[in-house]
């Protein structure tokens, strides 16, 4: 199932135009990362994804669903979507419930309810605080459990916005393990995020955006490798990709894996 965006541009009622003629298709089983700064347009753009917003201009398609002939609780069955602030999306009095109401609201039956809300709640290791309210939790949590509520109502694209936001090290190493697997499984991503380190390490593709419009959309490695483009994005490289640079590589290593391969490689060859 693909994302499609064609010509779309959105204002909002307060009369701030937040996307200009932006034309994007998302693949079925890609992993795209939308990079730029704060009012870049990114959030207008992903929450076109599942009806969320409609375009003022142009079309967006789910599939073969035109988004503005189906309601969001439709397209909620093919996209889920996890907000940037958990708040605004968490409702319910215990984790197990708020992860267990997508499916059961898809009207799956208890037993397929309660193995999805298990699975998901170890995926992002929350079993401990599955009889727990979810507003006595840490920031970091709250996220994680509404990521589990998302992958509960199994759709086959998912978009995070700001996945690593309130996250420690373990945290964001937990999400980026979650990211992988998902991948594995085929999913559709789309993330919005400011870590671009992040971004490099998880996401094989990444769009830059500026001032509601698209200015770069391409394989990671060579996006992330114009320091120039990203500048005018507001958006800093990598720190392995500014750490290479330094050094007067070529190369634009994107993981510490790939880096320490290129240090071993160069050593091994004198250079």
């Amino acid at each position: 199932m693909n994302l499609r965006l064609e010509d779309v541009s959105f204002t909002y009622p307060s009369g701030v135009t937040a996307l200009e003629h932006v034309s994007l298709t998302v693949r079925e089983g890609e992993a795209v990362a939308l990079v730029g700064e704060n009012g870049a347009g990114k959030t207008t753009l992903a929450k076109h994804l599942n009806g969320l917003l409609r375009p003022t201009h142009g079309g967006v398609w789910v599939g073969d669903q035109d988004t503005r002939r189906h309601s969001v609780a439709r397209l909620a069955r093919s996209v889920a979507f996890v907000f940037q602030n958990p708040d605004e999306q968490l409702f319910e009095r215990t984790v197990r419930a708020e992860v267990g109401f997508g499916p059961r609201n898809f009207g799956a039956g208890p037993a397929e309810i309660e193995a999805r809300v298990q699975a998901a709640l170890s995926r992002l290791e929350l079993q401990d605080f599955a009889d727990r309210h979810p507003y006595d939790l840490h920031l970091s949590q709250r996220k994680r459990v509404a990521m589990a509520a998302a992958l509960a109502m199994d759709t086959p694209i998912l978009v995070l916005d700001e996945p690593t936001i309130g996250q420690d090290a373990g945290g964001v190493a937990l999400v980026g393990g979650l990211v992988e697997s998902l991948k594995a499984e085929g999913r559709t991503l789309v993330a919005i995020t400011h870590d671009v380190d992040f971004c490099a390490e998880h996401f094989e593709r990444v769009v830059v955006m500026a001032d509601g419009r698209l200015l770069a959309d391409g394989p990671a490695g060579e996006v992330l490798a114009q320091g120039d483009l990203l500048a005018e994005a507001a958006v800093e490289q990598p720190q392995l990709v500014r750490l290479a640079a330094a050094l007067g590589w070529r190369e634009t290593p994107l993981t510490v894996e790939a880096f320490v391969d290129l240090l071993a490689a160069r050593r091994k060859d004198g250079t």
